[in-house]
């Protein structure tokens, strides 16, 4: 023992530690009520849990290094077995200050260093299914439109890894979903593996609502070097109006009447009116069916009902006008400074009036999906838009729209479009997380898949809620996955774990997106230990999400950044990712790294910092 630690210094570190022992106690005793509503089986769990806030009540920092210098590390490692680790450093203290250590019956820990990891990974199994033994960590996978028609896909996702179909409910159809979990039975049968369903409930949608539409133009343009040379010209695909043919990769879709397609000729050559004046000349290559080929070596911008001519050997053949063309959404552009007006979802959305010197007259407005906002926000509360990358300040709040003043957007201004997320990080939202739509579709839930993603979950009446309808269609089996995305679901999350160990099955996804929005990107690091923390002590499942090799799913490289973050996702028991062209060579991607991580690493290691969230009183 080094010669500092006398035995005064010892009877100090004991005093200390059953002074933080006794309260995590006193904390069990306050709780009694909330620990007497959960299932028997999750009783020590639940007992751990509260122990564990007791525990994390304290600053140990200083107490942490003091015990690492006598060789003592039991709390570092105190998550899923807090009781326990205290006892531990207890009892090592007390013989090296030649004393016996006693405690009452009631005081036993309710689990110890191998029960708690094992009921870990005993819900986790109940939850996502086995693991094997190469990869413990789950790999959730979201099912593209395309895995209800495409078999190969869902087989191929489960050859590469994927252990969880995940199906999110605000995408598709019912027919759909039946399709997509019909796919994966076929595929578990041909390769023999499990791999469970997530019904992802879409919850309450607050988000940007549709905008007014403007007419329809197309634009092509060819590639060129740095030297302005032509490299590969642009592709056009010449169609009939009444033949909705579909155009070949990348090529720009151009409708024409039939009656003229009938003249052209491969080798022909069409001048096309471009909107900003000149014409644009596009030579045919091909004929297809009833369609052209074609390309031109110049941009263009081509609106609905611009001038065609054919042209033949320097004679003109015939004319036309280019047929209806989709309309274009417009872009709502807003600046810092600025004053955004939110309305309701029946008026869409409009960019704002300005002079010819770009002086607003009139400011933008873009509808919100969800009325309640317009009641429940507060002048001087904070606003984001598209995952944070737009921020407002609410500067007045009526019946019917919210003013808002833009604070912070890029450089040339905000480009604010339909479907983006809102946040609201200030505001008490009054929400029922289950909506209309998602009580009617948790009759396939109850049907289909093993475990329910709650979206938008801040309270404990909102677990309480779903287990209650889940009960009600004889679906209490079913697991129920908490959504973290909001400050009062990461606030409450102490209560949502006491409450989700009330019914059968649960697990916790940190949605770190949302969170990185709500409270603050410099947090979301400290704030995604404490819910990996917090679930470890309640021996619950959590899964690490939003943006998980989210370049290589998309466009086929991952950035190292994202390497990074895909390794250190091993803390959690699953990792969830997106939908994309290159899904499954990124789901091969994140096997081959989480099985080499597992060598390395094993959940995490702390501090022992105090932590805010432990406060349950």
């Amino acid at each position: 023992m080094p010669q500092r630690f006398t035995p005064a210094r010892l009877e100090r570190l004991i005093d200390l530690l059953r002074g933080v022992r006794d309260q995590a106690l006193t904390l069990e005793s306050s709780l009694a009520e909330e620990l007497a509503a959960v299932r028997p089986e999750h009783q020590s769990s639940a007992r751990n849990l509260i122990h564990f806030l007791g525990l994390r009540e304290h600053d140990l920092r200083d107490l942490r290094r003091e015990l690492s210098a006598l060789g003592l590390s039991a709390l570092e490692h105190s998550e899923s077995h807090a009781l326990a680790s205290i006892d531990a450093a207890l009892a090592a203290l007390h013989r090296l200050a030649e004393r016996p250590m006693a405690r009452a019956a009631r005081e036993i820990p309710p689990v110890d260093f191998f029960t708690g990891p094992e009921r870990l990974a005993l819900r986790t199994d109940e939850l996502l299914g086995p693991a094997s033994a190469e990869r413990p960590t789950r790999i959730i996978v979201t099912m593209p439109s395309e895995a209800a028609h495409d078999y190969a896909l869902v087989r191929d996702l489960m050859r590469a890894g994927m252990t969880v179909m995940r199906i999110n409910g605000a995408h598709d159809d019912r027919a759909a979903w039946e399709q997509m979990t019909e796919n994966l039975r076929r595929a578990r049968v041909e390769l023999g593996v499990s791999c469970r369903v997530l019904f992802d409930l879409a919850g309450p949608k607050l988000r940007t609502g549709e905008v007014t539409t403007g007419p329809g133009i197309v634009r092509f343009s060819p590639q060129r070097d740095p030297r302005g040379e032509v490299l590969w010209p642009a592709l056009l695909w010449l169609t009939p109006r009444d033949l909705p043919e579909s155009a070949r990769e990348e090529m720009v879709v151009l409708p024409l009447e039939f009656a003229f397609l009938q003249k052209v000729r491969a080798g022909d050559a069409l001048e096309v009116a471009d909107r900003r004046g000149g014409v644009r000349r596009v030579q045919v290559l091909a004929q297809v069916g009833r369609s052209f080929r074609a390309e031109a070596r110049r941009t263009g911008y081509v609106a609905e009902g611009a001038r065609v001519r054919l042209w033949r050997e320097g004679r003109l053949v015939a004319q036309t006008a280019v047929d209806a063309l989709p309309p274009i959404e417009q872009v709502i552009v807003v600046r810092a400074g600025e004053t955004l007006v939110l309305t309701r979802e029946d008026i869409r959305g409009a960019p704002a009036l300005r002079t010819t010197g770009g002086a607003v007259v009139v400011p933008a407005h873009l509808p919100c999906t969800l009325p309640e906002v317009f009641t429940q926000v507060r002048p001087g509360q904070r606003i984001f838009f598209d995952d944070g990358k737009t921020a407002g300040e609410i500067a007045r709040a009526e019946v019917d729209r919210i003013e808002i003043k833009i604070t912070r957007t890029r450089p040339l201004g905000a480009r604010l479009r339909p479907d983006l997320g809102i946040n609201l990080p200030d505001t008490d939202l009054s929400l029922a997380p289950l909506t209309d739509k998602d009580l009617r579709d948790l009759a396939f839930a109850a049907r289909q898949a093993d475990l329910v993603g709650l979206s938008f979950v801040r309270r404990p009446d909102d677990v309480a809620r779903l287990g209650q309808e889940l009960a009600a269609r004889q679906a209490a089996h079913v697991g129920i996955l908490l959504k973290i995305e909001t400050a009062a679901g990461f606030e409450n999350l102490p209560r949502l774990l006491l409450a989700g160990l009330c019914v059968r099955s649960i697990g916790v996804m940190v949605a770190r997106g949302d969170l990185g929005v709500e409270l603050g990107f410099e947090r979301l690091a400290e704030v995604q230990d404490e819910i990996l923390s917090l679930a470890e002590a309640a021996h619950v499942p959590v899964v690490w999400a939003t943006q998980v090799l989210e370049s290589l799913a998309k466009k086929g490289r991952p950035s190292r950044a994202e390497v990074t973050d895909a390794a250190t996702s091993a803390r959690a028991e699953a990792v969830l990712l997106n939908k994309g062209p290159h899904i499954v060579e990124a789901v091969g991607f994140l096997d081959n790294v989480l099985r080499r991580t597992r060598l390395q690493q094993e959940k995490k290691r702390s501090t022992l910092r105090r932590l805010a969230v432990s406060e349950v009183r």
